[in-house]
C-alpha cells in the first residue's frame, strides 16, 4: 500500500484508530510486563527474607506452624 502524504499513513486507510490503537496498547503490555515482573520478584525476596528473619529469631514458632 502506498501513502501520499503522512496524514495518509497515519490514517491507514479508514483503519488508522484500529492500528495506532492496538500499536499502543502492545507497546504499553510490552513495557509494563518486564516492569512488574521485577517488582513482583523484588516484592517476592523481600517476603521470604522477613519470613527467614522471623523464623531466625522464633525457631519454636516455625515448627509448630509446620506440624
Amino acid at each position: 500500500m502506498y501513502w501520499n502524504s503522512l496524514s495518509d499513513f497515519l490514517a491507514m486507510g479508514t483503519h488508522g484508530l484500529y492500528v495506532w490503537g492496538s500499536f499502543i496498547v502492545m507497546a504499553l503490555v510490552m513495557i509494563l510486563e518486564p516492569v512488574l515482573l521485577v517488582r513482583g520478584r523484588k516484592q517476592l525476596i523481600d517476603r521470604l527474607r522477613r519470613q527467614l528473619r522471623a523464623e531466625k529469631l522464633d525457631p519454636a514458632a516455625s515448627r509448630e506452624e509446620s506440624h
